[in-house]
Order: structure tokens, then C-alpha cells, then sequence
């Protein structure tokens, strides 16, 4: 077998064998849909596919964390804690929904799933990217 099938291989089993373990841990943004048209403020909805959980940060537990949602911004460095600022909100209570008041024009949404101490899980449970649009 040639280097390079071998590598491409490699890294097919790779793929497969990290989503095979993050299968079990997608975040979801329930509300608004991808595409939506909304008028401001806006109530964004949260989910998280069993078997994990949602827990207050600080709790310590295998297969929980709290939501961070992402507003307008792209994924922040996995390896850290999430920043904390107006574009990378934390929900450290364990909520799991929120009210935006979000100016006119194209947003986009995505959840990010932070362990007791705000940093991403590894293999990251995280939501797609949702682009709303408000009038």
C-alpha cells in the first residue's frame, strides 16, 4: 500500500473513530431555526442530546457542562476557558435559554458546551451554526 493511501486511511479511522465518540454529545440550538426571520429581542432555545446533561459551572461531573452561546463570532481556542465578553455569553446557572436584543441585519448563533471551569469538552459538543436575520 502506497504512503499516501495509508496516511488517507489513517485519517479516515481517525474521522470516524472521534465522531463516533462525540455521536452521543451534540448541542442544539431548539429556537430560532437556521434561516429564521426574527424581530429583536429574541428568545434563543437550547438543547443537549442525551446522555449528557446540563450542570451549574463548577460541578464537576463526567458528561456535563454549561452552555456558552456564540454570537457572532467564530469557535474561540478549544484548549482554553471561553472568553467571556458580548459576543461569547456564559450560562453558568444552567440555563438553557435567553433573550437577545439583537440590532437588524444577518446574525449567527452556535452553542458550545463548557465543563466546570468554561473549557470545551474534548471531542467539542457543540452546535451547528445557526444564521438568523432580524428585521
Amino acid at each position: 500500500m502506497s504512503p499516501i493511501r495509508a496516511g488517507l486511511i489513517s485519517a479516515a479511522v481517525a474521522l470516524l473513530t472521534m465522531n463516533s465518540q462525540a455521536a452521543d454529545s451534540t448541542a442544539y440550538i431548539i429556537s430560532p431555526a437556521a434561516g429564521a426571520v426574527v424581530k429583536s429581542p429574541v428568545t434563543v432555545v437550547f438543547g443537549l442530546r442525551a446522555p449528557w446533561g446540563v450542570a451549574p459551572a463548577g460541578t464537576k461531573l463526567e458528561k456535563t457542562g454549561h452552555h456558552h452561546l456564540l454570537v457572532d463570532a467564530p469557535l474561540p481556542d478549544l484548549t482554553q476557558p471561553v472568553p467571556k465578553d458580548a459576543q461569547h455569553l456564559h450560562f453558568g446557572g444552567g440555563q438553557t435559554e435567553t433573550t437577545l436584543t439583537l440590532a437588524p441585519g444577518k446574525h449567527t448563533l452556535q452553542l458550545l458546551l463548557g465543563d466546570f471551569a468554561h473549557v470545551p469538552h474534548q471531542p467539542p459538543v457543540m452546535s451547528e451554526v445557526v444564521t438568523i436575520t432580524v428585521e
